[in-house]
């Protein structure tokens, strides 16, 4: 049995091929089956989008975003500072490297990433260009060029 939410039933309606659907099916299934470090995709509006990731324990330096043909990549791990040797009693709070990889569907843009209390915010929004907006077409007679004779 397959624990993969397929979205597939909510695109019904569309004709052709919406890539966006794909940002949530691989936010839903990793690659390689890990869950670490968990993240969110939210949506904040009609062409607004943002994914937040738990890197509880990483500063700004120990992580990297990278946008490569279509697809974003969060790397984070932790950067040898010569502070001084810290021996853990417990340590609960992972800080293993990871990669996190999502497929952006068209026309979606990083707009910028912010890291507060713990939580990567990466915004994303929906920017069409006019030539692929949707035009209407009105209806009406159509006049034929006149016949020479």
């Amino acid at each position: 049995m397959s624990n993969v939410l397929s979205l597939a039933p909510l695109f019904r309606q569309s004709v052709g091929f919406d890539r966006f659907n794909d940002l949530f099916e691989s936010a839903l299934r990793n690659e390689n089956g890990s869950s670490y470090p968990p993240y969110n995709v939210e949506k904040h509006g009609d062409d607004q989008y943002r994914i937040v990731v738990a890197a509880a324990g990483f500063q700004e330096d120990d992580l990297e975003l990278q946008v490569e043909r279509g697809v974003l990549t969060v790397n984070g791990g932790k950067r040898e500072r010569g502070e001084e040797s810290v021996s853990y009693l417990h340590q609960g709070i992972a800080q293993r490297a990871f990669k996190l990889s999502f497929r952006l569907a068209d026309h979606i843009e990083v707009r910028g990433a912010e890291l507060k209390h713990g939580l990567l915010n990466i915004e994303l929004v929906r920017v069409v260009p006019e030539e692929a907006k949707a035009k209407r077409i009105p209806i009406g007679t159509q006049q034929r060029p006149a016949l020479e004779s």
